[in-house]
C-alpha cells in the first residue's frame, strides 16, 4: 500500500455536508462553504448573461450581414452587365495581382539583408510597393465582391 493519499477523491460542497469524521462542520467551515456556493451561483449568473450578450451580438452582426448581402444582390440585379464586367475584371486582375506579388516577393527575398540592415532601404521598399499594393488589393476586392456570383442560401435549390 502507498503512503500517498488517493488520486481521485469526492468532495461534497453542499452547505449540509458532514466532515469525514461524521460530525457537522464548524461554523467557519460552514461559512466558507456557503460563500463558495454563493460565488459559484454568481459565476453561473454571469456566464448566463455573457451567453445572452453573445447571442445578441451574433444576431446583430448576422442582421447587418444579411442586410448588406440583400443590398449587394439588389445592386447586381439592377446592374447585371456591370456585375459580369466586374467578375471578368476581377479574374483578369487576379492574374496581374499574382504576378505583381511574385515580383515584390522576389525583390524582398533578393534584398532581404539590405532591407533588414538599412532603415532607408526598408522605407524605400515600403514606399515603393506599399501604397500600390494596398490600392491594388482594394480595387481587386471591390471587383471580386461586385462580380461574385450570388451566394446560395440554405434551402435554396
Amino acid at each position: 500500500m502507498s503512503d500517498f493519499p488517493p488520486v481521485f477523491t469526492q468532495l461534497d460542497i453542499s452547505a449540509n455536508s458532514i466532515t469525514p469524521g461524521g460530525t457537522a462542520p464548524d461554523p467557519q467551515t460552514r461559512h466558507l462553504l456557503g460563500e463558495s456556493i454563493l460565488l459559484q451561483q454568481r459565476q453561473i449568473e454571469l456566464l448566463s448573461r455573457q451567453c445572452e450578450l453573445l447571442t445578441e451580438l451574433v444576431s446583430q452582426v448576422s442582421l447587418q450581414q444579411r442586410q448588406r448581402a440583400a443590398e449587394l444582390k439588389a445592386w447586381k440585379d439592377a446592374n447585371p452587365e456591370l456585375a459580369r464586367s466586374c467578375r471578368r475584371a476581377a479574374e483578369s486582375l487576379a492574374k496581374v495581382h499574382t504576378e505583381f506579388l511574385a515580383g515584390v516577393a522576389t525583390e524582398a527575398f533578393d534584398n532581404a539583408e539590405n532591407l533588414s540592415d538599412s532603415e532607408y532601404a526598408l522605407g524605400e521598399f515600403i514606399d515603393r510597393y506599399g501604397p500600390r499594393l494596398a490600392h491594388f488589393n482594394g480595387v481587386l476586392q471591390l471587383f471580386a465582391q461586385l462580380g461574385a456570383p450570388p451566394a446560395t442560401q440554405p434551402g435554396d435549390g
